[in-house]
């Protein structure tokens, strides 16, 4: 199973990125995906997650009305559009991957959020400055 982030890039307070993760070794159908994000000196935090196979989200208050998870099964991505980013959205993202389950709540999203359970990309780095 592999993951690989892209399309982080530096941007300006209210602007958007769209981060892309491109999934191989697996069936974006059978597994969760889950977005992280890291900043210096803080712990990592989970962001939103879909389980793919139904289009169920699940979204953080950090992510909520501004970041729009989606996937495409066909080219094996799963996309983060970040809206209005602020200066507090700057961080290394990481996209996520493991059994549906962790995606069923919030106290699932938390365990996976602390366990780090499942395969994860590289990251990729988001700066939001003016």
């Amino acid at each position: 199973e592999h993951l690989v982030e892209s399309g982080g890039a530096s941007g300006r307070p209210g602007g958007s990125l769209t981060l892309s993760c491109a999934v191989s070794g697996f069936t974006l159908n059978a597994k969760a995906v889950g977005w992280f994000r890291q900043a210096p000196g803080r712990e990592r935090e989970g962001g939103s997650c879909m389980r793919v196979k139904y289009g169920v989200t699940l979204y953080r208050n950090s992510a909520k009305g501004r970041f729009t998870v989606s996937a495409d099964t066909a080219k094996h991505t799963v996309s983060l559009q970040m809206n209005n980013l602020q200066p507090e959205d700057t961080a290394v993202y990481y996209c996520a991957a493991t059994i549906p389950t962790v995606c069923g709540g919030e106290t699932l999203f938390g365990l996976w959020e602390g366990s780090g359970l499942g395969t994860w990309g590289q990251g990729t780095q988001v700066n939001v400055s003016s």
